[in-house]
């Protein structure tokens, strides 16, 4: 049974409501959807929840100036991080020893996988007062409430050791009808941030299977969440997420096994998703009723699919020691690429993973083969290698598989990270220890990842002179006062109600330009501003209707009074970014 109760009502046990909230993500860019769920939760519990999720900040001094904005706009009385990804450690220790300086009576929480994982050392902080292990929902609600005796949440015996009680909340496929999105007109604090929010639905959580090198695996989500079991939402919260987004969002998102073209087409009911584009996770093959149902329900597709590594010998080997997922064949691989080429608005992309044990040069020499066939195929290929994850079975005994770890312990993750400089997103990895087979595996690597990013490149560039016709495919403009897409914690008072020209790429990049607002007298990393701005705009205006790019050139020369060398370049600019097209 879930509590609900009233912001400024009694709480049980008596304590003091923590209202309002932030959430907030420990990491650069788009924040995992886990704290809008848990926004949207509190929201419906009588708590009044807030969301950064976008974060664009590189360095201290950005985090300690974004957060000292957001603690004057929120005035939280709790602030909860979500630590989802062990790469964000050392980040959410700096948000939460940020906090602790700008106000210490802000109660800070940390929860998520790697938090759950991690309770004992993160509990060790004196910047962190909660951890909350596993599911958040029930558990932040109980803290924000006031409860003596919250579930779920790292304690402290007498004698000051962190204690960990048996779980109390464990999410299952019978009792997650109150975990659903909504409030969203509510809970964000920009423009911004709304329009960074990439459409995630989760219609179902936990992983049933063992995979040798995921830190998430079955047995560590037994261990961390309590769930034994992997588990799909109901149709009808799922259907509520669709409606709740549908209006907000230009993609729908999932990374979820197990579903049908019936359980999605339930979910998708009575909402209009013709004109919104799909990414789809998964591994295994896919029914091509699955494959069939999304293309025609969505205007672009884009699907996923996760066949752990290239070679089929080294694949089966695993799934033979019950160490990978269940994964395709290469015949059922070549025929799924094949089956999906009838549907024009799809696109297929194959992940894998390099350097996974009981690799051997015949491995080596299938993994080429295989990614090569699947390029001349015009499929896209997601590759890298291997990495240290806290708790996977081959990061905790490296050894069994005659490999190293670069990392395993919380403190050499940690010294990892610290030691990064701005914009470096290495992670620790594994290696083969015989050093002849880890330069193979090095070589292949690299030869993989350049026929990769060749092909992409030749999918992506278009061969363009003064006689290419191209058109503008960006969204419709959509436009804002600068205090409305950046925050009013963000924009100054003097600039506020300047214009903001928003638009979208058909991959989904966002250009924000703002002609007005120079940046002498304020300037934002996520705008364009003043003559720059302005430019954009107007090289976009003169691809209205499908324009030879010598036309343009003239008309920006002398409209923009631009040389005919610095309008190529923002054309190519605007192509590279598929914000014009061909047409």
């Amino acid at each position: 049974m879930v509590f609900v109760g009233k912001v400024g009502a009694c709480p049980m046990g008596g304590g003091r409501v923590l209202s309002p909230v932030l959430l907030v993500g420990a990491g650069l860019g788009e924040a995992t959807c886990g704290i809008l769920y848990l926004a949207s939760y509190l929201r419906r519990g009588g708590i009044e929840a807030f969301v950064r999720l976008y974060d664009g900040d590189e360095t201290q001094a950005e985090v300690i100036r974004s957060f000292e904005a957001l603690v004057r706009r929120v005035r939280p009385k709790l602030v909860g991080i979500s630590l989802k990804w062990f790469h964000h450690v050392d980040r959410a220790l700096l948000i939460a020893r940020t906090l602790r300086k700008i106000d210490p009576s802000i109660r800070v929480v940390v929860g998520g996988n790697s938090a759950s994982y991690w309770w004992r050392e993160l509990h060790a902080f004196d910047c962190i007062d909660h951890v909350v292990l596993g599911d958040g929902e029930r558990p932040l609600l109980a803290l924000c409430q006031g409860e003596d005796a919250p579930p779920n949440c790292v304690r402290r015996d007498p004698d000051g050791r962190a204690r960990r009680l048996p779980l109390e909340y464990v999410q299952g496929a019978t009792n997650t009808e109150d975990v659903f999105y909504s409030h969203f007109d509510e809970m964000f604090l920009s423009q911004l941030d709304l329009n960074s929010f990439s459409g995630w639905v989760a219609p179902g959580k936990g992983c049933g299977e063992n995979c040798l090198y995921c830190g998430g695996a079955r047995g560590n989500q037994k261990a961390a969440f309590g769930r034994a079991k992997p588990f799909l939402r109901s149709e009808e919260s799922v259907r509520r997420d669709h409606q709740e987004i549908a209006g907000k969002t230009w993609q729908m998102r999932y990374d979820f096994a197990g579903s049908s073209a019936e359980f999605l087409g339930s979910t998708w009911a009575g909402v209009d998703l013709s004109g919104h584009c799909c990414t789809y996770f998964l591994w295994g093959v896919p029914r091509l009723e699955l494959v069939e149902a999304l293309s025609n329900t969505f205007e672009r597709v884009y699907m996923v699919v996760d066949i752990g590594c290239f070679s089929e010998k080294q694949r089966l080997e695993q799934m033979g020691r019950g160490l990978l997922k269940p994964c395709a064949k290469d015949r059922e691989l070549l025929e799924l690429i094949e089956g999906c080429r009838r549907y024009k608005n799809l696109g297929v992309e194959i992940s894998g993973i390099g350097g996974l044990p009981f690799a051997s040069e015949a491995t080596l020499v299938e993994e080429l083969a295989l990614v090569k066939r699947i390029i001349d195929q015009d499929c896209v290929v997601g590759y890298q290698r291997l990495e240290s994850q806290p708790g996977a079975l081959v990061t905790e005994h490296p050894a069994r598989f005659d490999m190293v770890s670069e990392a395993r312990t919380f403190n050499e993750f940690l010294d990892f990270f610290e030691r990064r400089e701005p914009g470096d997103v290495s992670v620790p990895m594994i290696r083969f220890r015989d050093a002849k087979l880890e330069a193979a595996v090095q070589r292949t690597s690299e030869q993989v990842d350049a026929l990769a990013w060749k092909h992409r490149d030749a999918r992506r560039n278009l061969d363009v002179n003064g006689r290419t016709r191209l058109v503008n495919t960006a969204s419709s403009p959509r436009r804002f006062s600068l205090g409305d897409w950046l925050g009013s914690h963000r924009a100054p008072v003097k600039v506020a109600g300047e214009q903001v020209t928003v638009l979208r790429s058909v991959d989904g990049i966002t250009l924000s330009c703002a002609p007005t607002v120079s940046p002498r007298r304020f300037s934002d990393p996520t705008l364009v501003q003043g003559d720059d701005g302005a430019i954009l705009l107007a090289a976009l205006a003169a691809f209205e209707r499908p324009t030879t790019v010598s036309s343009a050139v003239s008309h920006l020369g002398s409209k923009a009074r631009l040389d005919p060398h610095s309008a190529r370049e923002v054309i190519d600019h605007l192509v590279e970014g598929r914000f014009l097209q061909p047409g």
